[in-house]
């Protein structure tokens, strides 16, 4: 049972890591609050039912298209929305209480669009639904495959972010904003491109959310808040800190469901929460502003 509880905490874990990504990155280099974040992933995760039920694409095929999609959705709704926000912003708390508003907005027309494309009723489908034996415990195939691509997305992120002149642009304006055009970096291109980066990853979150998940047209909430809970447990723009509370929260949530009760598994992630807010308030793995 130890194995199979840890397994399933790093499948859970994985996905909220990859879910949280995209939120960190809009967050910590947009300097966007972006409280549509979860109906990006269900719309994502509709998308991907769409396409295996009615084309018989599978999630794998599907995230080219998706990814694509949620990057266009990205780099869209902040030309639209949020630069005339960012021009106007006198300061950072400005820009947030600006930002919450209008994404608190955006967030009830996406979800009512889905709710009238698809209805309030749980959704499903039937990918990889076959068992796989590790380390002597058996899993869904379709879990399993979740847990990699959720390894994968974010192993490419942290190359892309650290190994890459445009990555460090990103990581130069996430640390300094008002320094960054001092050495040649248009930060507003910078804040747009990690804007709609997290629209991507959001996409890839929501595909690999429906390859094992049930969910319906109004379950972004939850994933808004789990991702903004991992994004401030691990430190706001940090990548490693936010795939390492991901993993973290996946684990707690599966040990707690299944050696205490599954009724106190959203308790536990509260308790957490507001454990690294009391004694950490940078995060686990943010610093400390000097």
């Amino acid at each position: 049972m130890l194995v199979a509880a840890l397994l399933s905490g790093l499948v859970l874990g994985g996905t909220y890591a990859l879910v949280a990504m995209g939120l960190t990155l809009q967050y910590g280099i947009s300097r966007i609050m972006n409280l549509a974040y979860g109906e990006m992933i269900i719309a994502a995760a509709f998308l991907a039912y769409v396409m295996f039920s009615t084309l018989g694409l599978n999630p794998i095929a599907g995230l080219l298209i998706a990814v694509p999609a949620g990057f266009a959705l990205g780099y869209i709704v902040y030309g639209v929305m949020m630069s005339p926000l960012v021009r106007r912003a006198r300061d950072k708390a400005s820009l947030e209480i600006d930002s919450i508003l209008a994404t608190f907005g955006l967030l009830f027309v996406i979800q009512g669009i889905m709710l009238v494309t698809f209805g309030a009723n749980f959704i499903s489908y039937s990918y990889l639904n076959d068992p796989v034996t590790i380390f002597g415990t058996v899993l869904a195939a379709n879990r399993v495959l979740a847990l990699v691509l959720a390894v994968v997305f974010g192993g490419g992120l942290y190359l892309l972010l650290t190994r890459t002149l445009w990555g460090t642009a990103l990581r130069a304006v996430a640390v300094n904003p008002a320094a960054a055009p001092l050495v040649g970096i248009d930060v507003d291109r910078a804040a747009r491109l990690a804007f709609a980066l997290g629209g991507g990853l959001a996409a890839a979150g929501g595909v690999v959310i429906s390859m094992y998940q049930t969910f319906t047209a109004t379950s972004g909430v939850v994933f808004t808040m789990k991702a903004l809970i991992v994004v401030i447990m691990g430190g706001v723009g940090n990548l490693i800190g936010a795939l390492s509370a991901g993993l973290i929260l996946g684990l707690v949530e599966t040990f707690v469901a299944t050696y205490v009760d599954p009724g106190l598994t959203l308790a536990a992630t509260y308790m957490i929460f507001l454990a690294v807010l009391l004694w950490r308030p940078a995060g686990l793995f943010g610093r400390v502003a000097r």
